[in-house]
């Protein structure tokens, strides 16, 4: 059974706008995918639309038509004039409502999953149109290049290669919904309107780390009055040897830390661990 990949997102920068007439914010982020971090899908036959989930982050989730992965199968069943017949499997490593798009990346995994086994053949374009219907982070993961999103999340554009770096993602075992984030953002003040400018070349390390010390992620500070947990991941990997920069990534709660590669980013992750010893927070390594 051929195994579909959903990587974790990391939201390298974030602007955000004030808000829309409709109550969405315009945005204007670059967005990357880890290599190995990720969940993992399966299609097989059925009778009907069925979503089994497993793994370390699946307890509890609801596997109903509600679901993100029900919902992406439903609408490109029904842009297809098709029944949606099939089983999904979800194995769930990474955590829930935690800023890594884990759930928009399923979405767009069985998206691309069941556009191979129906046998659709849609060209990309046509299933990021469809995935903007199901949030601002779909139309990106369906790319699952490093890109930057600007509009509400439906523009997308290619940033070229991306410098390759070693990253470790901490989360605090603490949901932070994207709902509330936004409105204690919008309470703080929503920023002026944005002036998007295209990212630079971002091929070399040095370019990369000078761009995103220039552009912030401007969710921080509202998740964090929600989640003061994720100050002290931000602080716990701000303090492991050899890190270059350390972020929070969308909406949180988890963060990340750049290393100029990935046996120093594991030395990271190391040091991270003996700090947080017993705390339950998530704490792993990959590269970019």
């Amino acid at each position: 059974m051929k195994a579909w990949f959903a990587p974790a997102k990391l939201n390298l920068t974030l602007r955000v706008g004030p808000p829309q007439m409709d109550g969405r914010h315009p945005l204007d982020s670059l967005v990357c995918f880890t290599r190995r971090l990720g969940d993992h899908l399966f299609v097989e036959a059925a009778p009907d639309l069925q979503l089994e989930i497993s793994g370390p982050f699946g307890k509890g989730l609801s596997a109903g038509p509600d679901n993100l992965v029900c919902r992406a199968a439903q609408i490109l069943a029904d842009a297809s004039v098709l029944p949606p017949k099939a089983n999904i499997r979800l194995v769930k490593n990474l955590p829930i409502a935690s800023g890594i798009g884990g759930g928009s990346a399923d979405a767009a995994a069985v998206m691309h999953a069941l556009n191979d086994f129906w046998e659709l053949k849609l060209p990309l374009a046509n299933l990021v149109a469809l995935g903007a219907q199901l949030g601002a982070d779909v139309p990106a993961c369906l790319t699952g290049q490093p890109v930057h999103m600007t509009g509400t999340g439906e523009t997308l554009a290619h940033t070229g290669p991306l410098a390759a770096m070693g990253v470790v993602l901490v989360n605090p075992g603490v949901a932070c919904p994207t709902g509330p984030v936004y409105r204690a953002y919008d309470a703080l003040g929503a920023g002026p309107a944005l002036d998007v400018q295209s990212v630079p070349n971002v091929s070399d390390r040095e370019s990369l780390l000078a761009y995103l010390r220039e552009v912030p992620n401007d969710l921080e500070k509202a998740a964090i009055r929600l989640v003061p947990e994720i100050a002290e991941a931000m602080a716990s990997l701000a303090a492991s040897p050899n890190v270059r920069f350390v972020r929070m990534s969308g909406s949180g709660a988890t963060c990340f830390a750049l290393y100029d590669d990935e046996e120093t980013a594991q030395a990271g992750k190391n040091f991270v661990l003996k700090g947080l010893a017993n705390r339950g927070f998530w704490v792993e390594a990959d590269h970019i």
